[in-house]
Formats: structure tokens, C-alpha cells, sequence
């Protein structure tokens, strides 16, 4: 068994991931499919990302990318979070992950409508004229908010009190269920912002504005096989246990879709891990770099055993829902975070000794990502210990 050490790890972390100088570049869906997915919880993840890993690309080139040449596409896909992914990658995530949240959304919302009385005989039929409805509103009218969506299938405006012995519940339409069920399934799709790029208010679009013939379908168990191998690539050497949280999936079913791969184990410092076994050649360390990674980056969001990049760093920059906040990398490990404060301007610490040339690459990633925002202020989805102290 081939023995990984933590230098080598942080060597790979730095190539694949594209935050080594060299391997930077300004194509965005590139970007992309070197990460797998970006993390879209936080809209302005999403393009901060980016940023971090080019050397010119905008926003405005995101968009590009995103809305008018339609090489990215965003979706719910891995333990019910929402993504931005490469266009031909759609069909893994949504026979790996999507469907069976597709299912479970369906029967979830189903149900609230049933227990309420709301519709009378069979609410599963009814619930399946209004998506089928909702999915040819959009056909028709080509882009639509949920608002303007529920004046056109007026049964989008049913009422239903989920919780009616609870005094704080309050009886509401049924528009984003039948739209995030739809998303799920892989029949519409978020489309621009209603604002900047920091905006979560999207209208929607027929999934056919991006694939004209729709989601090819692929059997659950080559596609479950297909993103643990690009996930390896990007992420290995890594323990099983790390590809069970990133997927959401059982231990079961992760074991059945690696039996799949051609993999080998390698030491971990005492742990086991698997890699791909045609990519089991040392990675030669780069020349070191800085970067600043915003909340939710799919870099410390990779893997769930962190210590070997992320050290005692944890309190200051985790959430209480186990959200990463900003960060400062150096040379393949995290070593400080940073923040905006309201009148733009990027402020950060750093949470260790990195010397006065790592500094001073730090100090110029703080002046680019300042120059990235622009006019734009980004409101922070969740607060971290850290971001809440740099903003105060």
C-alpha cells in the first residue's frame, strides 16, 4: 500500500483545484469541471469562486457562461444542496442524486396537501396536472418568476397550513413546492437573478432553454459510478467516509458504486484511502500561493475529514450548521479568513505565522478579490465567529 502524506495531498488540492498559478485560467465552465460543481447556496459563492481560480475572468464572464452560452446550469443535486454544474455532468447528478430527491420532495409535499383537505380525490393526480401545467406555463412564456408563474396556473395559489395545532403556522400557497419538486426532477430550471449576481431571486426556465430534448436519462448505478470517479480525481486520496458525506448517500450504496472503479487503497497516515488506480503517481509540489476562498468554496466543503488543510482552525470559521466562512489559504492549507464590511472594503486575519512573503502574496489575493466586488456588497448567507469579529 502506497503511502500519501499530507504535503502531497495539499499538492494535489493545489493542481486540481486550480488555485496553483499555473494551472489558473480564465474559462469559467473550465473552472468548473475541474471542481466537479461550485457550491451555489450562496449565490456570490459561486463567482467568487471563479475569481479565485482565474487570472482577468469577471462576473460578467460568469454570466456569460451561466445565462447566455449556457455551459453551466444550476440544480439541487447532492444532500438536497444547490449546485452549479457543467451542462453534460446534469445527467449523473440527476439519476444519482436528483431523482430520488425528486421522489422524496414529491411525497413529502403530497402529503402536507392530503392531510390538509385542500384537494379533494386524488391529491398524487391533481399534484401531477399542476406540474405538468406549471412545466408548459413556462414552455409558452419561456422565463417567469414564481409570482407571475402562480397568476398563470392559478391552482399554484392552493393554500395549505402545514401545521394547523401550531399557533405560529400559517396556511401558504403551494408555488415553491411544485417548483422546487419540478427542479428536482429536472423539468425546469433557476434561471437569471432578479438583481446582481449576489441575488437568491431567480425566475425559472423549461429545463429544454438549456437541452432541448430534455435530461438524458442514465441508469443510478453508472451515474453514481461516474461522480465518485470524477470526485476522485478531483479530491482523492480520500477514506470512504469522506465520499459517503460529500454524496449524501448510504454506506451501501457508496461501496456498490466504487465496486464499479478500478481503485486502489493508500495510507493516509494511518487511515485508509482510495484513488483512482491510473492516477496513483506522486503529484510534484507547485510554486507555493495564496488565495482567498469564499463561504462554502467546494474546496473545504470536499471532503468531511478536514485536519490535514484546515489544522485548529475550525471554531473560528465554522458555523454551528457546520457552514465554512471565508477563508486564507496558503500553500495547500488554510491559515487565516477574511471579510466585507459594508463600505466594500476586504478585511482579513490570519490565524497563524506565514511569514512576510506569504503575507504579501495574501495582501495582494485581498486587493484582487476587492476589485472582483466592485460596487457590489455581498450580505452573508450565514455569520461565522470570525466574519461576525471582522465586521463588527
Amino acid at each position: 500500500m502506497r503511502s500519501i502524506d499530507v504535503a502531497e495531498r495539499r499538492a494535489r488540492l493545489s493542481v486540481r483545484h486550480r488555485l496553483a498559478a499555473p494551472t489558473r485560467t480564465d474559462q469559467v465552465a473550465e473552472i468548473v469541471r475541474s471542481l466537479v460543481v461550485l457550491h451555489a447556496t450562496d449565490p456570490a459563492t459561486v463567482y467568487l469562486s471563479v475569481g479565485a481560480r482565474s487570472n482577468t475572468a469577471r462576473p460578467a464572464d460568469v454570466e456569460q457562461a451561466l445565462y447566455d452560452d449556457r455551459t453551466l446550469l444550476r440544480m439541487l443535486a447532492m444532500r438536497r444542496t444547490m449546485y452549479v454544474a457543467p451542462v453534460e455532468l446534469v445527467p449523473v447528478l440527476q439519476a444519482s442524486c436528483a431523482d430520488a430527491l425528486a421522489h422524496k420532495q414529491r411525497r413529502t409535499y403530497g402529503k402536507y396537501i392530503e392531510q390538509s383537505g385542500a384537494v379533494e380525490g386524488d391529491v398524487w393526480g391533481w399534484l401531477a396536472e399542476v406540474e405538468a401545467e406549471t412545466h408548459d406555463a413556462l414552455l409558452a412564456k419561456g422565463a417567469a418568476t414564481g409570482v407571475q408563474l402562480s397568476k398563470l396556473v392559478p391552482r399554484l395559489r392552493t393554500q395549505v397550513n402545514t401545521a394547523p395545532e401550531k399557533a405560529y403556522s400559517k396556511p401558504t400557497n403551494i408555488t415553491t413546492w411544485v417548483l422546487v419538486t419540478l427542479g428536482c426532477e429536472g423539468r425546469i430550471v433557476r434561471g437569471r437573478p432578479n438583481g446582481s449576481w449576489t441575488s437568491s431571486q431567480y425566475t425559472w426556465e423549461p429545463i429544454e432553454s438549456w437541452l432541448p430534448e430534455g435530461v438524458p436519462a442514465l441508469p443510478a448505478e453508472q451515474a453514481r459510478a461516474e461522480l465518485l470517479r470524477q470526485w476522485l480525481h478531483t479530491f482523492g486520496p480520500a477514506p470512504i467516509t469522506d465520499l459517503k458525506w460529500w454524496t449524501g448517500w448510504g454506506l451501501g450504496e457508496t461501496r456498490k458504486a466504487l465496486a464499479d472503479l478500478d481503485v486502489v487503497e493508500v495510507d493516509l497516515n494511518g487511515t485508509t484511502g482510495l484513488l483512482l488506480a491510473d492516477d496513483a503517481e506522486p503529484v510534484a509540489a507547485p510554486e507555493p500561493w495564496a488565495a482567498l476562498l469564499p463561504a462554502l468554496d467546494p474546496t473545504p466543503m470536499g471532503w468531511q475529514s478536514r485536519d490535514w488543510y484546515l489544522g485548529p482552525h475550525a471554531p473560528a470559521l465554522f458555523d454551528t450548521n457546520g457552514n465554512i466562512g471565508p477563508t486564507i489559504w496558503w500553500d495547500g492549507r488554510i491559515v487565516g479568513g477574511w471579510a466585507q464590511r459594508t463600505d466594500g472594503e476586504i478585511v482579513y486575519r490570519l490565524l497563524e505565522d506565514v511569514g512576510a512573503d506569504a503575507t504579501a502574496m495574501i495582501e495582494a489575493e485581498a486587493a484582487r478579490t476587492t476589485e472582483w466586488f466592485g460596487d457590489v456588497r455581498a450580505i452573508p448567507r450565514f455569520r461565522t465567529p470570525l466574519q461576525r469579529e471582522l465586521t463588527a
